[in-house]
């Protein structure tokens, strides 16, 4: 026995949400929430990022540096708010579209500069910060980085930005 449903007399539209638009690893994302949630907890417990690190409140270490709008910022110092219209890179967005690596991470691979790895993401973003400034840097331009690794892989980092440079040059997919 079929029941007749009448349809409703109008239909009326819920609004789009007001938020804050912004681009992580090439998608549009609108986050709807306090506004002044950290970008840290916005990629790791709404996006489900967990590359980026939490390295103390005020981003000790370096391990949660994402790229913002091509510079390297922390990610739990940097509010929502501060974001609208933004494009935000974090260690998962530095591979291309079909998943390879970029050569950054490949010279972290092939320099063995990855020790326990906490670290690795936000050295990563902050080596990739400095050769977009610095094509082919320098001990000193290394030496400014904040990162901290607490496995002593310092030295390992330092020959993979340089053997990321070079490949850089020769034209790898950048």
């Amino acid at each position: 026995m079929a029941q007749d449903h009448a349809a409703p007399a109008q239909i009326t539209p819920v609004a789009v949400r007001s938020g804050i638009d912004l681009q992580i690893n090439g998608e549009s994302y609108r986050h709807t929430g306090d506004p002044q949630m950290p970008l840290l907890w916005y990629l790791r417990d709404v996006l489900q990022l967990d590359g980026t690190k939490y390295a103390g409140e005020h981003g000790e270490g370096g391990a949660d540096l994402v790229l913002v709008n091509g510079k390297a910022s922390s990610a739990i110092g940097v509010p929502m708010s501060k974001l609208s219209g933004k494009k935000v890179v974090t260690v998962e967005g530095l591979a291309d579209a079909k998943g390879a690596l970029h050569p950054l991470q490949q010279a972290f691979i092939d320099e063995d500069a990855i020790g326990c790895g906490y670290c690795t993401p936000g050295w990563l973003i902050a080596s990739m910060d400095l050769l977009n400034r610095h094509k082919d840097p320098s001990d000193g331009d290394i030496n400014t980085l904040p990162n901290l690794c607490r496995c002593g892989c310092q030295t390992r980092v330092r020959a993979a930005i340089k053997r990321a440079a070079a490949a850089m040059k020769q034209g790898a997919k950048a």
